[in-house]
C-alpha cells in the first residue's frame, strides 16, 4: 500500500518527506479494525422461544412429518439447486411431497429453502389404517383427513 501511496504522491507534483512517504496513506482503513468489535447484535442470535407459538409448534415434540411445497421456479438456478429439488421430490410446483423431519432431510432443505414451503403435518384425526390409505387427503391447512370407511354392524339376533 505504501507503493501506491509513493505513486500517487509522486504523480500530484508535490515533493513530500520522507516521514509523509513511509506514512500510511490516509484514506486506508486496515481491515483488522473493520472486524474487531461485532456487528451483530446479541439480540438477533438469542434464542427465540416465542417462534413457536407463532407457527404452532412445539419444542418439546417436534413434528415428524414435514409438507414440503415447490413454490418458486428452478429456472436460473445453480445446478446443485436444481439436482436438490429433483432429488426432494419437488420437479412439479404447487404438489405436496410429505417428508420425514430428521436431521439429513433438513440439511438438504436448508439449501433450497428460498424455493419451498414447509408445513408441519398435522393428524387431528390419527393415522390412517391400510384400508383408509386410499380415501386420505391433505386440506390446505396442512392437516392430514381421513375419511374412514363404515364397515358393516355384526347383525344381532332380535330376542322376543
Amino acid at each position: 500500500m505504501s507503493g501506491v501511496c509513493r505513486s500517487l504522491s509522486s504523480v500530484s507534483g508535490k515533493i513530500l518527506t520522507e516521514a509523509q512517504l513511509l506514512s500510511p496513506c490516509p484514506w486506508f482503513v486496515s481491515a483488522r479494525s473493520k472486524f474487531t468489535k461485532p456487528r451483530v447484535s446479541p439480540e438477533f442470535l438469542a434464542a427465540r422461544s416465542q417462534d413457536h407459538e407463532k407457527y404452532g409448534g412445539d419444542p418439546d415434540q417436534p413434528h415428524k412429518l414435514h409438507i414440503v411445497t415447490r413454490v418458486k421456479s428452478i429456472l436460473r438456478r445453480p445446478y446443485w439447486e436444481k439436482e436438490m429439488v429433483k432429488h426432494l421430490g419437488l420437479e412439479k410446483a404447487h404438489v405436496p411431497v410429505i417428508h420425514k423431519n430428521t436431521p439429513a432431510v433438513n440439511s438438504q432443505l436448508k439449501f433450497v429453502k428460498h424455493l419451498v414451503r414447509i408445513q408441519p403435518l398435522k393428524t387431528p384425526y390419527g393415522l390412517p389404517a391400510e384400508q383408509d390409505m386410499a380415501d386420505s387427503f391433505i386440506n390446505s391447512k396442512g392437516e392430514l383427513i381421513v375419511r374412514r370407511l363404515l364397515q358393516p354392524a355384526e347383525p344381532k339376533a332380535i330376542e322376543s
